[in-house]
């Protein structure tokens, strides 16, 4: 017993010294906090499962994402043709934001007059503020006139017969590949912010060591920063993939909310979001409601999935680049 006593002294003595300095309490506000977190996520996905028992039950879940038919009043309920739309429009969308976006933050971080680093930085930040809703307008209005007129009509007809997913009317203008731009237009700031902030924090030494040996700015930038901070700028892209993959308003406005899959992005698609957000106010019966929440725990699925390989990605190109 004599042994035991100055350890249970001590830990008592440990214990009186977390609550006089408040270290304990501390640590148990953001305990709490962190499980909250937990706790929304799981409520999430709580009360879409259950909403969506009806749809499961009558269609199955592997059922309801293979299915192409959407007919609220046959009773007919398939998500494939919203996947498809949401996933096209947000690749597209990533593959055209990525790249300038890339030289946009190293454009702010290396190359930018110091007089001029801090507006554009802004004014990038503030392109990433403006509501979706803008965006959208800015389509209907600017987007969608120019679009039709200057690039899917005179590509249509050019190589239309030759390659499938350019061939079709464009008299709307509203289909996936518009759909991709104005994405790709709201994603832009949010990875060339990401980009900048993370090759601003290349260590001095990495550019230093290059310039001694002789190398050019540009070289400087291929082969020391961008690979220094390849594991944030894909962290970026996959951000701004994230945020594509959930956007309602911008879509809704200009994809032609037609549940269907077509071969040519000129023709009018819908995405999971979009035609959540225009269905449900005015669902006509309990199983399309049911579908639609249904449809709701699919698109978390994907944007779980998506999350999970891009720290999967990020995981591999920091112990990659650590490696070399």
């Amino acid at each position: 017993m004599a042994l035991t006593d100055p350890f249970a002294r001590s830990r008592g003595l440990r214990l009186r010294q977390r609550l006089q300095h408040g270290d304990l309490i501390f640590w148990l506000v953001a305990l709490g906090f962190a499980l909250l977190v937990v706790a929304l996520l799981l409520i999430i996905v709580a009360v879409t499962w259950d909403g969506s028992r009806e749809a499961r039950e009558t269609f199955g879940i592997v059922g309801f994402i293979t299915s192409t038919d959407w007919n609220p009043v046959t009773g007919e309920f398939g998500a494939l043709p919203a996947i498809y739309g949401t996933v096209v429009s947000s690749m597209i969308a990533l593959v055209l934001a990525a790249p300038p976006a890339i030289m946009i933050g190293v454009f702010l971080s290396d190359l930018c007059p110091a007089r001029l680093r801090a507006p554009l930085s802004l004014m990038v930040e503030l392109l990433a503020a403006i509501p979706s809703v803008v965006y959208g307008m800015w389509g209907v209005f600017v987007l969608i006139p120019f679009y039709r007129t200057f690039i899917a009509s005179p590509i249509s007809n050019a190589v239309g017969d030759q390659i499938p997913i350019f061939e079709g009317p464009v008299a709307v203008g509203r289909g996936l590949l518009v759909a991709g731009i104005i994405l790709a237009i709201m994603i832009l700031p949010t990875i060339a912010a990401v980009s900048r902030d993370v090759l601003t924090v290349v260590p001095t030494h990495q550019k230093e060591a290059m310039l001694a040996l002789g190398a050019t700015r540009w070289e400087v930038i291929r082969h020391a920063q961008l690979p220094y901070a390849r594991a944030g700028i894909v962290g970026g892209m996959m951000l701004g993939l994230g945020r594509a993959l959930g956007e309602t308003m911008a879509a809704l406005m200009v994809i032609g909310n037609m549940p269907r899959i077509e071969t040519s992005l000129f023709q009018p698609a819908t995405t999971a979001a979009a035609q959540i957000a225009s269905q449900l106010p005015t669902t006509e019966s309990d199983l399309h409601a049911s579908s639609l929440i249904l449809m709701a725990l699919v698109l978390f699925l994907i944007t779980l999935a998506a999350n999970s390989i891009a720290r999967l990605l990020v995981w591999n190109v920091s112990r990659s680049s650590g490696g070399r």
